[in-house]
């Protein structure tokens, strides 16, 4: 990723950074009888990978419920919860993730009547696979009050029967889903210390050397910091934070870039919509295969130019999730007001997500300087794209290398436990797809995404993002090279060692 040596063979690091990058010759002059040597016997070596969108504590807790990613059928959801029922002491929530209504043999949301056949006594709550809508059964919603009377939230839904009016146990968006998991007892500090660990131990085995570490709650922030003290944060954690903490850390004195490269504070991140498989991302044309909506908008353009213009007079970045089309109009709305009435140069504002698109809204990200944060695994996930908002509108759905083109500067991410945390499957997905085969990006496209495009993002390409001398020693060691293999093949690449800061993090052997 260096123009200036876009290949070479060997590099010499001393404290944490590179000191020297050039030829197996010239790197040797290095070499000391204290000098550590590491011969990788030709792998491939490329800058430390960055996952620039990540839901880390969100992902090891991912890892520790039931796991209904690859669920086939309801009959298999309903089998993976009573197993846990059965490991489960009477009246304890039973907590899972990653169910996806368009991979059910019955292509139909799972109800709180399908749950409450196998745990009539246990209170579930089971997320989608986007983290947009969940499923509870008539345990949890009890618990949380949720009636026929009950009204949806403002920017969420609460789905009924519409010939009974009950709640079929299908909540859309944060403030429905809060309902129920509002009710699910908090984890101790220590079990969220160890949630963070193992996420952090996965996602250096997936050869990622940094994250941007996307927060739910301020406790995230005190155990990120008594793992870097205790010297047991394996990676580096640029920091997005809700918006609803913005005035703490305005009053702080704090902005973005506050810290240093292990831990920092980075964006403020606000909701503008939901998701396209929960159909709550905000289209501009009803959804193709449910007319009746065209999603969701989680706050109004109102609030968005209030909170906007909050956040960037005080010196923050913002991260803007925007799915929708209709969303990303009323974020650009938002952005260009902002800086109109107070011009600033180099804010690298982000829209995260940035899904369906045109050439128009990409013109204007273009011109306000905007970077787009995507996450290319979503093309293989998103199988039903053209079946959701129609052939039209799918062709401008994650086209990467119109963004590219345009002069976006575009940052990867896994969106993680939305997909996988393995940066490979995003770059296999954003160079191998079938859909839209002209959105297709190259393999040094595709890795610039998570190197110096995701580096850019958090303001760190000066330190991160490419090998060169004096920059941090963040290194990913790949069994083969991306670009020698097939691309249908780039998704089999192993991880072979994690170097953060001169010092192995992961090594598979």
């Amino acid at each position: 990723m260096n123009p200036a040596q876009p290949n070479t063979q060997a590099v010499a690091i001393k404290d944490t950074k590179l000191t020297k990058v050039g030829t197996n010759k010239q790197v040797k002059r290095w070499i000391s009888d204290k000098t550590k040597v590491i011969d990788l016997k030709g792998r491939t070596v490329v800058p430390g990978l960055i996952d620039a969108h990540a839901h880390m504590v969100d992902f090891g807790r991912w890892l520790t419920r039931v796991n209904l990613r690859g669920a086939k059928s309801i009959r298999e959801i309903q089998e993976k919860v009573k197993k846990r029922v059965q490991e489960t002491p009477g009246g304890k929530w039973i907590l899972g993730r990653g169910w996806d209504q368009d991979r059910l043999a019955e292509k139909r949301y799972p109800t709180r009547w399908d749950l409450d056949k196998v745990s009539p006594h246990h209170p579930v709550i089971l997320d989608r696979v986007c983290g947009h809508a969940s499923v509870a059964n008539t345990k949890a919603l009890e618990l949380a009050g949720i009636t026929k009377e009950t009204r949806s939230p403002l920017g969420a839904q609460i789905d009924k029967d519409p010939r009974t009016s009950e709640p079929t146990g299908i909540l859309r968006e944060e403030a429905a889903m809060n309902l129920v998991w509002g009710k699910v007892p908090e984890p101790s500090e220590e079990e969220t210390t160890d949630i963070c660990s193992l996420a952090c131990q996965k996602a250096v085995e997936a050869g990622l050397t940094s994250v941007h570490w996307l927060v739910n709650e301020p406790i995230e922030i005190r155990i990120l910091q008594k793992l870097k003290a205790q010297g047991k944060l394996p990676l580096r954690a640029y920091i997005v934070i809700p918006v609803e903490y913005l005035p703490c850390l305005r009053d702080a004195g704090m902005s973005t870039g506050f810290g240093d490269h292990v831990t920092k504070i980075g964006s403020i991140k606000i909701l503008a919509d939901g998701s396209l498989g929960a159909s709550t991302a905000a289209l501009r044309q009803p959804y193709s295969d449910d007319p009746s909506t065209r999603g969701i908008t989680i706050c109004s353009q109102k609030e968005l130019y209030s909170m906007v213009a909050e956040a960037h007079n005080a010196g923050f970045q913002l991260a803007l999730h925007a799915i929708g089309d209709r969303a990303i109009d009323l974020v650009l709305n938002a952005f260009e007001r902002a800086l109109k009435q107070n011009p600033r140069e180099g804010h690298r504002h982000r829209i995260e997500h940035a899904s369906v698109l045109n050439k128009t809204l990409i013109q204007r990200m273009k011109k306000l300087g905007l970077v787009a944060s995507v996450q290319p695994h979503f093309v293989v996930s998103d199988f039903w794209v053209a079946n959701r908002v129609g052939k039209a509108r799918a062709r401008w759905v994650y086209p990467f290398k119109t963004l590219i083109r345009g002069g976006v500067v575009t940052a990867g991410g896994s969106d993680c436990p939305v997909e996988l945390i393995n940066p490979l499957l995003g770059i296999y997905a954003a160079v191998a797809r079938d859909s839209f085969p002209e959105e297709r990006v190259t393999v040094e496209e595709a890795l610039r995404m998570y190197t110096v495009g995701a580096a850019y993002a958090s303001f760190e390409e000066d330190v991160k993002g490419s090998i060169a001398v004096g920059k941090l020693a963040d290194l990913t060691v790949l069994s083969d090279d991306p670009r020698e293999v097939a691309p249908s093949k780039i998704k089999n690449i192993v991880v072979e060692m994690t170097v953060v800061g001169g010092r192995i993090v992961y090594s598979r052997r």
